[in-house]
């Protein structure tokens, strides 16, 4: 079965789940939005508005992976700690998953 809700046989008899069609469009604006920030954020950081040359000199090419990774580290601890709390209070806890951050 595909990510869609096509089943493997004939094609007249399969069909696109519209739900999941829903859900795979939502998953890509959130990646989307993702990755706009992500690119916003590192080049307002490491990149100078005054373009001196075409391609990144080594100073902004460190800068940019540097960056990138924090960006990701921090949007994973971020995931981590949201999914605690949603199996704190799905489990009763009244425990801040914000506390340790």
């Amino acid at each position: 079965m595909s990510f869609l809700g096509r089943s493997g046989g004939s094609p007249a008899s399969g069909s696109v789940n519209p739900e999941r069609v829903e859900m795979a469009m939502q998953e890509l604006d959130m990646i989307t939005d993702v990755f706009n920030r992500l690119v916003s954020s590192c080049h307002a950081k490491c990149i100078s508005t005054r373009y001196a040359e075409g391609d990144l000199n080594k100073g902004e090419s460190v800068c940019i992976d540097r960056c990138v990774g924090k960006f990701f580290e921090v949007n994973k601890r971020v995931g981590e700690k949201l999914q605690n709390m949603g199996a704190n209070a799905a489990g009763g806890g009244s425990q801040s998953a914000f506390g340790s951050l």
